[in-house]
C-alpha cells in the first residue's frame, strides 16, 4: 500500500513486511501486548479491565514518550488480521468491557474492516490524526480516547517534531466529537459512547495546560466530553536531553492545573502524583498476542 493514513502524508510504500514511512511500521498489524488493562480512566477501565492492545510504531517523535520501546524503536509482533480479531474475542471472553485500541492511527486501514463485537471499541491515539481517516473509521469506534497535548507549535515542534500538532488535533477532535455526540453513561458509570480528552501536564508547561483546557471548555458545551488531567508524567525517552521536562512533576505545578480545570466547571478526572511511576507502564513482552 501506499500510505497517507496520518497527517505526515508521506505516501510510503508499506508491504505486509515492512514499512519505509514515518511510523516504521508494515502493512499488517504489529503489536507489543494484549490484556486486561486496569490503568485507565475508571469508565474505561471499570471493575474488569480494558481489552488493551498495545500497536507498534508511531507517527509524532514524542521526545518523552513512556511506551519508546514500542512507538519509536518499533518492538512488536506482526500479527494476520485473523490472529488481531481472534486476540479481540480472546479479551471479550475474559470480560474486557471494551476493546482497547492504543496507537492505531497508522493501522486504520485494519480497524475499518473490525467485524462487530458485543463490546465499545475505543480508539486510544497521540490525536495527531487526519479527519479524512478518522470518518472511515464512523461505525466502527465508539469512544475516542484522544490526547490533546499541545496547543501551541513552539513545544509541539520541540518535544514531538510535529508544529502542526494542535491544529490537527483540534480538527480530529473535532471529528470524533462529531462522531460519538455527548458521553453516554451506562448503569454501571461505563463510557458506551463519546469522547475523552486527555492532556498530560509537562513539566514547566502549566501556562500550555491552561490554553488546553481553555479551549476544550470554550469549545464544547457542558456535558458533552469528559477532560483527562494526567498528572504521570515521568522523564522517559529522549527527555535527558532536555533539561527542562527532565524531571518529575512538582505538586505545585498538578495542584495548580487541577484548580485551573475545577474553576473552568470542566467535567472528568485528575491524577495524583503517585500515578507517576514506572510501575503503571506494561511490559512490552508480546504478552496476550
Amino acid at each position: 500500500m501506499i500510505c497517507n493514513l496520518c497527517p505526515r502524508r508521506c505516501g510510503a510504500v508499506r508491504t505486509e513486511a515492512q514499512g519505509e514511512g514515518r511510523c516504521g511500521m508494515p502493512a499488517l498489524p504489529v503489536a507489543a501486548r494484549a490484556g486486561l488493562h486496569h490503568w485507565e480512566e475508571p469508565p474505561i477501565s471499570g471493575t474488569r479491565g480494558s481489552g488493551t492492545i498495545f500497536f507498534s510504531g508511531c507517527s509524532l517523535g514524542c521526545v518523552f514518550c513512556q511506551n519508546e520501546e514500542i512507538s519509536h524503536k518499533n518492538y512488536g509482533k506482526v500479527l494476520g488480521e485473523e490472529t488481531l480479531w481472534a486476540i479481540m474475542d480472546r479479551l471479550v471472553g475474559q470480560g474486557a468491557h471494551n476493546i482497547n485500541l492504543v496507537n492505531p492511527t497508522h493501522f486504520a486501514h485494519i480497524v475499518q474492516k473490525l467485524p462487530p463485537l458485543p463490546v465499545p471499541v475505543v480508539w486510544n491515539s497521540g490525536g495527531y490524526d487526519r479527519v479524512e481517516t478518522l470518518r472511515t473509521l464512523e461505525g466502527k469506534i465508539s469512544v475516542y480516547l484522544p490526547d490533546l497535548k499541545y496547543l501551541d507549535s513552539r513545544p509541539a515542534q520541540r518535544y514531538s517534531d510535529a508544529p502542526d500538532y494542535p491544529e490537527i488535533a483540534k480538527t480530529a477532535i473535532r471529528e470524533m466529537v462529531r462522531q460519538t455526540g455527548p458521553c453516554v453513561l451506562d448503569k454501571n458509570g461505563l463510557l458506551v459512547r463519546g469522547t475523552i480528552l486527555r492532556h498530560l501536564l509537562l513539566p514547566g508547561q502549566l501556562e500550555g495546560a491552561k490554553q488546553v483546557m481553555d479551549w476544550v471548555a470554550g469549545e464544547f458545551p457542558p456535558k458533552t466530553v469528559l477532560f483527562s488531567l494526567m498528572g504521570q508524567y515521568t522523564p522517559w525517552g529522549r527527555a535527558d536531553q532536555f533539561p527542562e521536562i527532565n524531571r518529575k512533576l512538582r505538586r505545585g505545578e498538578l495542584r495548580a492545573a487541577q484548580a485551573y480545570m475545577d474553576n473552568l466547571g470542566l467535567e472528568g478526572f485528575t491524577q495524583d502524583l503517585e500515578s507517576a511511576q514506572r510501575a503503571f507502564t506494561p511490559d512490552f513482552d508480546l504478552t496476550g498476542l
